[in-house]
């Protein structure tokens, strides 16, 4: 069934751009739901395999990488919608190697929005050192795969455009009204969708090899000491032609392809480190 469009989100003119790119393509919008990705977890579930584009105003079980919780803003008095622009894009997808999606759509995000972003190997995206947006993908098998080796990819993004005032996160928040005074989540949509299909094309032709050099660009860990959650530590090196983060260790250069990285810069004053 689908859902009521809310104005004033700009639906029809995204539809309008996306869908020569993805025949079938439909944009659903809804004041409020436990997740936009589970929600097209759900659908594809019950045999929904269409490509579709669904925001919420706001989401009460909103999450992130490894099931952390994604903070979602209301907005303040005199802001154009809510604080937080929350959208999964699903669609399928068939590309040779999966290595560095979230990688590419990263990058395709903070080149869509604004020179300063940065990218925080493997999913976020950061200004000032503070975390703006987060990407979150996950995907399954669909019934009836139209090509080899398709897969229903589930793309989940949350972007801050006001900065949500909550404490305790390992990270400080940013917002893009912060960078781009005046912008509202209707806006940053528009501004990003379209680019976003078109990389995710690119991506499913030719992996991740033609956004290596992009990525690193926009690396925020660049030559920084981090350490990840194994315990780790070394110097971060950019990613390689899949994505991998390369970190030179005291027993030499390493490929890491999975797991949490914490930055951690020198105190030099107190000898110690802080983790951010």
């Amino acid at each position: 069934m689908s859902l009521p469009d809310i104005t004033p989100w700009p639906s029809e003119a995204i539809w309008q751009a996306v869908a020569p790119l993805l025949p079938g393509f439909t944009v659903e919008v809804v004041p409020e739901i436990d997740s936009t990705n589970a929600e097209l977890m759900r659908r594809l579930r019950a045999g929904g395999e269409d490509p579709v584009l669904l925001i919420a105003e706001h989401q009460t079980a909103g999450r992130g990488r490894m099931a952390r919780p994604w903070h979602s803003s209301p907005g303040v008095a005199g802001s154009a919608g809510p604080g937080t622009l929350m959208f999964s894009l699903g669609l399928p997808l068939a590309p040779k190697d999966w290595s560095g999606l979230s990688l590419a759509v990263g990058w395709s995000l903070a080149n869509s929005l604004h020179t300063d972003i940065r990218l925080k190997w493997p999913n976020d995206l950061w200004w000032q050192g503070r975390k703006l947006a987060g990407v979150l993908i996950e995907t399954a098998n669909t019934r009836n795969p139209g090509k080899a080796g398709s897969r229903y990819v589930v793309i989940g993004i949350g972007l801050n455009i006001q900065r949500p005032e909550v404490a305790g996160l390992s990270t400080e928040p940013a917002g893009l009204a912060e960078l781009l005074p005046g912008t509202s989540a209707m806006q940053a949509l528009a501004q990003v969708l379209a680019p976003l299909v078109q990389t995710l094309q690119v991506f499913e032709q030719q992996g991740f090899a033609p956004f290596q050099e992009r990525f690193n660009a926009r690396d925020a860990l660049a030559q920084t000491p981090v350490t990840l959650s194994d315990g780790q530590q070394g110097l971060a090196l950019g990613v390689d032609p899949v994505g991998a983060l390369q970190l030179q260790t005291p027993q030499g250069l390493q490929r890491v392809t999975s797991a949490e990285v914490s930055v951690r810069r020198a105190r030099v004053a107190l000898d110690r480190d802080s983790e951010d």
